[in-house]
Order: C-alpha cells, then sequence, then structure tokens
C-alpha cells in the first residue's frame, strides 16, 4: 500500500503566514489596543536653576461615546497630579465624542493646560483604506462633514480652564512661574499660520531668559518643527502619528502620515535645525479611528515629561 503523500512545505508554510496573521489581528484589536500606558520621560529644557515642571502630553483620543475603558483610564490621570497639560489634538473621533470626552477630562479641571486641533477636532473621520498611507499623508476628503468644534473649545476653555492655543502665542503662570507658548493649528491640512507666530509671541510683551518658549503641534512636519526652533522654543509637543500605529516589533513606525523621519515618530528625541537642538516629544496617542481599531507594537499612551532645568555652561 502506498504511503499518504505529505503536505506540501509550501502549503504548510502558507498555513503559517496565515495562522501568524489572525494571531496578530486578535492581538491588535482585541487586546493591544486597550493596554493603555504612561511613558515617562524627561529633558532639560528650563533655565538654569528652574524647578522642574510635570507636563502631563496627551494626543488623538478619537473618542467615540462607547469607549469607556479609555474614558475612564483618561480621568485616572489626574492621580499624576501634573503642573500641566498639553493636548495636542485629534480629541474627537465620533459626532457624539464630546461627551466621551467630559468623562475623561473632567477630573483635569483646573489644572493648567493648553490645546491644538488635529483635522478631527473640526472634521467627523469616514473610512480609508489603510494601504494608502503607504503611498504619503492623507489627503481629506472633498466635502467632509464637520463636527461641533465650537462646543469642544468652549469646554477646554470656560470649563477645564485650558488656552485655545490654535495659530497664536499665550503666557501663562504655571507652578508659580511664566512659560510661553507657541501653537498651530493642524498642519496637516494646511491650516497652520506660522506667519502670525513672531507676531503674536511680541504681543505677549518682553521675553527674558528666564521664561521658556513650549511649542505645540499637532502634526509634526518639519516646517512647523523648524519654525519653533527658529521661534527659540526650548522644547516642542507633537502628536498624529500614532506612534505609527501599526509597528514591526523591533523596528519601530513603518508610516508616520507627515514627514517627520520615522525615527522620531513616537517618543522623545531631539529636533536639530540650524545651530540649535531642542527636545521633541510626539506622542503616540491614545486612540485610533474607529474605522481602523487596531494596535500593534504601539500601545497607547500619554506621556508624563518631566523638564528640568539645563546644566549651567562653564
Amino acid at each position: 500500500m502506498a504511503k499518504p503523500s505529505s503536505a506540501h512545505p509550501a502549503l504548510i508554510a502558507l498555513g503559517a503566514v496565515g495562522a501568524a496573521g489572525v494571531a496578530a489581528a486578535v492581538w491588535g484589536i482585541g487586546i493591544e489596543r486597550y493596554l493603555f500606558t504612561v511613558r515617562t520621560v524627561s529633558a532639560q529644557a528650563l533655565p538654569t536653576g528652574a524647578a522642574p515642571l510635570r507636563v502631563l502630553h496627551l494626543s488623538d483620543a478619537h473618542m467615540a461615546p462607547w469607549q469607556h475603558r479609555k474614558q475612564n483610564w483618561l480621568a485616572s490621570l489626574s492621580d499624576l497630579e501634573p503642573d500641566l497639560i498639553v493636548n495636542t489634538g485629534d480629541n474627537l473621533g465620533h459626532r457624539q465624542g464630546l461627551d466621551g470626552i467630559r468623562r475623561a477630562f473632567d477630573p483635569l479641571a483646573g489644572i493648567p493646560g493648553v490645546f491644538v486641533h488635529g483635522s478631527n477636532d473640526v472634521h467627523v473621520p469616514s473610512p480609508r483604506n489603510p494601504l494608502k498611507y503607504f503611498t504619503g499623508p492623507s489627503e481629506t476628503q472633498q466635502e467632509p462633514e464637520h463636527l461641533d468644534t465650537e462646543s469642544m473649545n468652549d469646554y477646554f476653555t470656560d470649563e477645564l480652564g485650558w488656552v485655545n492655543l490654535n495659530n497664536t502665542a499665550a503666557r501663562m503662570r504655571v507652578a508659580g512661574a511664566d512659560v510661553d507658548f507657541v501653537g498651530v493649528s493642524d498642519a496637516h491640512r494646511d491650516w497652520d499660520r506660522l506667519d502670525v507666530l513672531p507676531g503674536a509671541l511680541t504681543a505677549l510683551g518682553a521675553r527674558n531668559d528666564a521664561t521658556p518658549l513650549l511649542g505645540v503641534t499637532h502634526a509634526p512636519y518639519r516646517r512647523v518643527l523648524d519654525a519653533y526652533v527658529d521661534l527659540g522654543a526650548d522644547a516642542i509637543l507633537g502628536g498624529h502619528t500614532h506612534g505609527g500605529q501599526v509597528c514591526l516589533p523591533g523596528f519601530g513606525a513603518i508610516v508616520a502620515n507627515c514627514d517627520i523621519p520615522l525615527k522620531q515618530a513616537k517618543g522623545l528625541s531631539t529636533w536639530t535645525h540650524g545651530d540649535r537642538s531642542v527636545p521633541l516629544n510626539v506622542s503616540a496617542g491614545c486612540g485610533h479611528s474607529i474605522y481602523a481599531p487596531v494596535r500593534f507594537a504601539c500601545r497607547p499612551e500619554a506621556t508624563l515629561l518631566t523638564l528640568t532645568a539645563r546644566e549651567p555652561v562653564e
């Protein structure tokens, strides 16, 4: 009797690849996107002798009203007792997203904060082909539906006490010291007005070496980062990239959806322009589009960034 033939090696390999793909999808969709984490980092960015400044950097919540686990986790971040909150946009992910944002951010009321817009604070999200991200930064719809951005802004400014930093500058008292800020609206949609920032800074009044300047942007495009360095920013904070959202273990982001180098699409790094280098923190964000509910090798996060004084120059 002839022995039954063994399975073809190619079929075995194909089956293994398929099983690995299913396992990755189960992990990314069903597990990792709920593994919220706080990334704790520090950087020297303040004037010599300044006290440390604890900054809670939040980004890309893409909130839908039913996302209670994310809302509860964000609400718990008040326990970190930050000195300052920097929100780099894309808070809304649904027409009723502000309901979830209220539940998430109410405990943060009274903590000094600033915010800028991402496009998903203005436009209702829509289904997209994720493969198009490999061809370059995504493009907007021709006729996008608008969200209630005004109500979100009113909530942030009137109820939480945060400062709207879209295409302007501001000076705030934080932990007993003055801090200056510059910010732009979503550079990914060309809503940034870098040309108005020098005048906005001048309008704040005289600046001195004891007052740090923080640059805030949703999308960390090179033109924005370079402009902030030129303006004298001591540190820059951005979001938008989702850290790649679906990453290769051991390699990192394979797309950034903007022109920032992939190696700087997530986390704390240094941005150099001209003869200056400043700390740059790009948040991987804590959410995702409701049309792309996955995270792989890129946990949803908030950042507790402690800014410390620079060493004195000898």
